[in-house]
Parts: structure tokens; C-alpha cells; sequence
């Protein structure tokens, strides 16, 4: 199994949860979270005072799945997250070594 944990922008994650679910990936985690890539923020002005906003809103993503629907999963976030601009986010991977069902305590099967 493998965690993939996508950072999109906000106004992505009806797109990105929409194509997810074309796939039957109905299990999912959606996180509001802040962070700057290569972009570093931006300059905005409140009440005629400028600051600098460095931390920006984003989602996150998170989807357990198994090995092999992997990379559709991976290809449908990106298809589905992708601007052109820069800013569009970023998609990890990871391995995850067990699953636990809380509510019966059994062991998801890999």
C-alpha cells in the first residue's frame, strides 16, 4: 500500500475529489493546511498598510490505495490539480506497512 499525499490549491479540490471518485477512490482525507514552495507568498495591502503574506492557503490530499492503482491515481491528481501556473502544488508518495480498521480491529490486507 502507499500513501499519496497531494498539497493542490483550494480552488482545485472539488476537481481533484471529483476525479478521484471517477476512479472509485471514495476514501480520502482533505486537510486545510499553509505553505510556500517556490512562489514565497506574495505582497497584499489591508487597510492601506502593505505586508508581506508568506504562508499561503493550500489542501492537502491524502489517499491510501494499493500498489497498483497507484500511478492512475497520481496521473488523475495531477491532470485534475494542474493551472500551468506556478503554485499547482506538489504529489508524494509513500510507503505505508499496515491499516487498521478502528471500529472491528482488523488488519487492512495488502
Amino acid at each position: 500500500m502507499k500513501l499519496i499525499m497531494a498539497i493542490i490549491r483550494p480552488s482545485k479540490v472539488e476537481e481533484v475529489k471529483d476525479a478521484l471518485t471517477e476512479l472509485n477512490i471514495s476514501g480520502m482525507t482533505i486537510t486545510e493546511v499553509r505553505g510556500h514552495g517556490r512562489q514565497k507568498g506574495h505582497t497584499a495591502i489591508y487597510r492601506g498598510q502593505e505586508y508581506k503574506v508568506t504562508l499561503l492557503p493550500k489542501i492537502k490530499v491524502e489517499v491510501v490505495l494499493p500498489d497498483d492503482l497507484v500511478p492512475e491515481a497520481i496521473r488523475t491528481i495531477m491532470e485534475a490539480a494542474r493551472s500551468g501556473e506556478i503554485g499547482d502544488g506538489r504529489v508524494f508518495v509513500m510507503p505505508v506497512e499496515e491499516g487498521y480498521n478502528i471500529r472491528t480491529g482488523e488488519r487492512d490486507i495488502v
